[in-house]
């Protein structure tokens, strides 16, 4: 069965600063996604969309994607702000995209089989994938039964700064009951705390698992993006900062029993690019996987 791997990467990384997705960090060169696809195509994906703005095309075509010629089927979609349905026009005074939920529904109209979605700026490591690709093989892609790659909350989080993590909770039987998005998670000596209302931490000890917006979808979730966007901006255009989360979508569909989402639980060391100091963090846990040998020097001449 094909599938397809969607990597969001239209985002400049506003807290980083510049053009992160294409930050070399790999010896030989390699970006974060680099390791993405190389550990995608491995596991079985054959074809690979990057959701980009069209502002930065160029400079990604040929600093990404022009890698990948010979090794998977690359496509490019453009998240724009005013990509909007029909009777809805941008707010004055909104100037970014409307968040991962938009970016992903940028697809839309090149997605006909199971796929998975993912940020550009995160390390999800080869177990991850070849979870996700054993669910995605056996889907049933006319089904709303979709997966989450769930990793340890204390293995997700910044020494530089707060993050951002949807917090999931997670049923005997190993499904999403649902997911939370905490938007100011930092460490602490017993774990970690959500500092999204100051006066109202939120403490956590560190085992939950948390989304790191790895996930394995059907194109019935396509279809709900498509249906639930308009009632999102009735409300959001009252909102310059809104922003339309992936999990926001799941976890509306979970409580509303028309979906269920099996949480595939990694011990992959997750490693990501929030802020500028992280960099040298991710480039060391590089080295080090490539001196285990579970990646090679050079990426793409081994493939």
């Amino acid at each position: 069965m094909s599938m397809t791997l969607v990597v969001l990467a239209a985002g400049m990384g506003s807290r980083y600063g510049g053009l992160k997705q294409c930050d070399p960090v790999g010896p030989s060169g390699e970006t974060i996604m680099d390791y993405s696809v190389y550990d995608a195509v491995r596991a079985g994906f054959d074809r690979v969309i990057f959701v980009i703005r069209r502002d930065f095309e160029e400079a990604f075509r040929q600093a990404v994607g022009s890698k990948y010629e010979g090794v998977v089927k690359v496509e490019y979609a453009f998240q724009a702000l005013d990509d909007l349905p029909d009777g809805y026009m941008v707010p004055e005074g909104r100037e970014k995209p409307w968040g991962t939920a938009h970016a992903l529904l940028a697809v839309r109209d090149l997605i006909d089989g199971p796929f998975a979605a993912i940020n550009a700026d995160d390390f999800y490591g080869k177990d991850s994938f070849q979870k996700l690709s054993e669910f995605l093989r056996s889907a049933d892609v006319g089904s709303a039964k979709f997966a989450l790659v769930g990793f340890r909350l204390d293995n997700t989080l910044s020494e530089n700064g707060s993050v951002a993590r949807g917090v999931c909770s997670v049923d005997d039987a190993g499904m999403l009951s649902t997911v939370t998005e905490m938007t100011r998670i930092v460490p602490t000596e017993s774990g970690a705390q959500d500092l999204s209302d100051p006066d109202r931490p939120v403490a956590y000890s560190g085992a939950e698992r948390v989304s790191m917006n790895l996930w394995g979808f059907t194109p019935t979730f396509m279809n709900e993006l498509k249906a639930v966007f308009p009632a999102f901006l009735d409300n959001a255009l009252k909102n310059l900062k809104a922003e339309w989360y992936i999990p926001f979508v799941v976890d509306e569909m979970i409580q509303q029993k028309r979906a269920e989402v099996v949480v595939l639980p990694t011990e992959s060391s997750w490693f990501g690019v929030t802020y500028r100091e992280d960099r040298p963090q991710v480039v060391d846990a590089i080295a080090e996987l490539v001196d285990q040998g579970v990646y090679p020097p050079e990426l793409w001449k081994a493939t």
